[in-house]
């Protein structure tokens, strides 16, 4: 996001609830909700081997964890709630180290801030009818149009209010750093002066940093990366090996990567799979192993009959055999079979033989990936017309309450966590285990143990709920509907164990063959 961008994912910060604590701004909870489903429990069922390692912060959590640092800052170090802001900018929030550094050198703190001693300062007395010089602009004014930082510097408001636009909209978030103008000089120019001097611009921007600087100047804390998500993530190392995390808003990534959870294959193999399916250079392996040169003007030729009679391309026009590379001339009528002595295999048709073996291998294993993908995108489309249509709708039908059919969401975010886990256990397959080993048997039971029992919970989704339930003209009789509910839920459960064995299988490299 460039430095004059005033918004962040779809939201103006500046319009956010403020009002004022002492001369600091004081971030009040919002009232109205930003974030998605309120019903979801922030992890997929298939995750329940894991315990959670991260927290949701929407923008009131952020803003109200901002003012409780500010507060805590100030009261512990016994500062203003001016200079507790000042730190928490310079150290990105990192509430411990301001309290360790503070105590063991709070001088060489206060100059590394900016945060200077007054009481050893000497700032200039305004008083009614007193001229002072500016100097940027070296111009002689009165008082009152001439202000100072800490430090007692005097510029005049013009000179302040181009330093201010200036340093807000070319610095980005480092304006939050922002330093007296006068050469030399490291005293802090805060919030209050940005307030005071800068424009209604300026001060929204300088606010939407003093926001983002919370997550962004974290390495514990990272934006969600769904497009128009305004959630922020705090992760814990050590709770869990796991790194998926899910938002409130529904989509799930990779703490790591930041890109779409992949387990149970690693961020590396997740990078090398995209670098190989976006590779221009598989069209090159293509040709290697599909083709071969014209004995006469070098050009690639696919054979796509049964024929080896080859006649390359006008202008060349050459005819030869697909076997052995002879003119066709020599071949004596013979029209289907090349009758000539088979030469032995040379390094490259040896070459050729293992390019067009890999690249069959890459295509099966991309072609189930790219399936689940597509599959796992209609089910994303289930989903949310689960939770939009197909929920309230049944609730009306069957005079069921909202929250006695969260288990048709659980399903379906069931079937979409399958889906991904499914896509990315091939792209495991195609990079980590060998044709026809022992790993290789055992992955293939696990996965298809675990697609069978997706296949038995999508099947009851689509054949029963959908046509059967959704498609009622009137209730049906209750103890049938408890009966297709705990039938659901048991298939979810049971789902997700299987996958939970799966991913538990491949994150410990199929372990139990040696």
């Amino acid at each position: 996001m460039d430095s004059d961008d005033r918004y962040h994912r779809g939201r103006v910060i500046s319009e956010l609830p403020i009002k004022k604590i002492s001369g600091v701004e004081e971030m009040e909870e919002e009232t109205e909700d930003h974030g998605g489903d309120e019903e979801s429990d922030g992890g997929y069922p298939i995750l329940i081997g894991h315990q959670k390692n991260f927290t949701i912060l929407k923008v009131k959590d952020i803003l109200q964890r901002q003012l409780n640092d500010i507060l805590w800052i100030s009261n512990v170090l016994r500062v203003s709630r001016f200079e507790s802001l000042t730190l928490l900018c310079y150290y990105n929030w990192d509430v411990d180290r301001i309290h360790e550094e503070w105590f063991r050198d709070e001088q060489k703190v206060r100059i590394s801030v900016g945060i200077l001693d007054t009481s050893s300062i000497k700032r200039p007395i305004w008083c009614p009818n007193t001229s002072f010089l500016c100097n940027i602009c070296c111009e002689s004014l009165e008082g009152d149009q001439i202000r100072w930082a800490i430090c007692g510097h005097p510029f005049c408001v013009q000179c302040w209010k181009t330093y201010i636009s200036v340093s807000v909209k070319d610095r980005g978030i480092g304006c939050l750093r922002l330093r007296c103008p006068y050469p030399s000089c490291d005293a802090n120019v805060g919030i209050t002066m940005i307030h005071n001097l800068g424009s209604g611009s300026d001060y929204n921007r300088y606010q939407n940093y003093l926001f983002r600087s919370y997550v962004e100047g974290s390495r514990k804390r990272k934006w969600c990366p769904a497009p128009g998500c305004i959630n922020a993530t705090e992760y814990e190392a050590g709770i869990s090996e796991s790194y998926d995390v899910k938002c409130d808003c529904g989509h799930k990534f990779c703490w790591n990567c930041t890109d779409e959870a992949h387990r149970p294959l690693g961020c590396n193999m997740v990078a090398k799979w995209y670098e190989k399916s976006h590779d221009e250079g598989e069209n090159l392996t293509w040709i290697k192993a599909f083709t071969k040169p014209c004995p006469k003007c070098n050009q690639p030729i696919e054979k796509n009959q049964g024929c080896n009679h080859m006649t390359c391309r006008p202008p060349c026009g050459f005819e030869f055999c697909w076997s052995c590379l002879g003119a066709w001339e020599e071949h004596k009528g013979s029209l289907y079979e090349c009758n000539q002595y088979t030469r032995a295999m040379t390094e490259e048709d040896r070459g050729r033989d293992v390019l067009k073996k890999d690249l069959e291998r890459y295509a099966h294993y991309y072609e189930q990936w790219a399936s689940n993908e597509e599959s796992k995108r209609a089910a994303l489309v289930d989903l949310n017309l689960a939770r939009n249509v197909y929920a309230h709708k049944l609730a009306r039908i069957q005079g069921e309450p909202h929250v006695q059919l969260v288990f048709l969401i659980e399903a379906w975010e069931q079937i979409v966590e399958c889906r991904r886990v499914l896509k990315w256990s091939y792209a495991y397959g195609y990079f980590i285990l060998e044709d026809g080993s022992g790993k290789m048997r055992l992955f293939e039971h696990l996965q298809g143990e675990a697609e069978r029992a997706l296949v038995r919970l999508h099947h009851c989704m689509e054949n029963e709920l959908m046509e059967k339930y959704l498609k009622a003209n009137g209730p049906l009789p209750k103890v049938e509907f408890n009966d297709f509910r705990c039938k659901l839920t048991t298939l979810t459960g049971v789902t997700s164990h299987f996958f939970e064995n799966l991913v538990t299988a491949l994150e410990n490299n199929l372990s139990e063959v040696s």
